[in-house]
């Protein structure tokens, strides 16, 4: 996944969503529903999530120093799990507080038309961002289901502007209905309670955010495919007689550092192992062009050592 892919997804749904907070502020303006406000809020939160989503991807392109010699590529893990925070307290928390508020002192709907129109428009644009967040995931999600890719991706902005573009689209959904039924039923309370299941539901999507933010920020190794591709590649290498262990960890999406202890032919001269070194580099390389920086180090087998069952396994 290049960063310039991943990029315009992120500033599409930065304006998508610009768009629609201030429609739905617009229609709170009209109607007085907790559950359109609620939107607003959470659509705020989106745009200034998308904002610090591209802010990471700006740091995260700086180059290495003596301060941060690996780089600063984590900044994009980072600031994504700021924005799992963001989400949970300025969109769930508030929703969630203003529904309560709604539920002790209901209050009743007016100019209907507007929320339906305006919730309406809002489907259509966030639609729109959630397809291309959809069209362009689908170029890495490979054979994984939907879950699975949430699980397991590397891309940090992918995950957030798919869970967060869902959470929308339901969200819109979920204060439709509550204004329905409030104005058919004549009872505001609908319109509270659609207001806490919002608030319910962008809580559920921030704790899964935060989640997977944080095993990203803490290293996750390479998916087993890529694992797998590394070892072989070094396999391949003429004078590599086995990985004795093997162990990866991602600094960012495009950056992968790979550490191994190879057994090499013993007759190997110093300036033969150096060239072998070489070449395993370059064949992993050529299969996995992210993996950078990789370190390895020389061994041979040595058959009276009891292996370690922990030094070739891969979760």
């Amino acid at each position: 996944m290049a960063t310039g892919e991943s990029t315009r997804v992120v500033i599409a749904a930065f304006f998508a969503n610009l768009g629609i907070a201030i429609a739905k502020f617009v229609g709170f303006g009209f109607t007085g529903s907790s559950a359109m406000l609620a939107e607003g809020i959470h659509s705020v939160a989106d745009t200034g999530n998308q904002a610090l989503l591209l802010l990471g991807g700006r740091l995260a392109k700086r180059h290495a120093d003596e301060e941060f010699q690996f780089g600063y590529a984590r900044e994009r893990y980072f600031w994504s799990f700021v924005v799992a925070l963001v989400l949970f307290s300025l969109g769930s928390l508030f929703a969630l507080f203003e529904g309560y508020e709604k539920l002790r002192h209901p209050e009743e709907l007016e100019n209907i038309g507007w929320a339906f129109a305006i919730l309406g428009l809002g489907i259509v644009f966030e639609g729109y961002a959630f397809y291309m967040a959809v069209t362009t995931s689908n170029d890495v999600k490979g054979r994984r289901t939907w879950w699975q890719f949430i699980r397991t991706s590397r891309v940090p902005e992918l995950t957030v502007v798919l869970l967060e573009d869902l959470g929308a689209l339901v969200g819109l959904v979920l204060a439709m209905a509550a204004i329905a039924l409030a104005t058919v039923t004549g009872d505001p309370m609908w319109d509270a309670i659609g207001t806490i299941t919002i608030g319910l539901l962008l809580g559920a999507i921030a704790i899964l955010l935060a989640i997977e933010m944080k095993g990203l920020l803490i290293g996750e190794s390479a998916r087993p495919r890529i694992y797998q591709q590394i070892r072989d590649a070094m396999l391949r290498s003429p004078h590599v007689e086995d990985v004795i262990h093997l162990r990866t960890q991602h600094f960012g999406p495009e950056q992968l550092l790979v550490g191994a202890k190879l057994a090499f032919d013993p007759g190997l001269s110093f300036s033969e192992l150096a060239d072998a070194i070489n070449d395993v580099e370059q064949r992993v390389r050529e299969v996995v062009p992210i993996a950078y920086p990789m370190y390895i180090e020389p061994d041979i087998v040595r058959a009276a050592t009891a292996p370690d069952p922990s030094q070739d396994q891969h979760d």
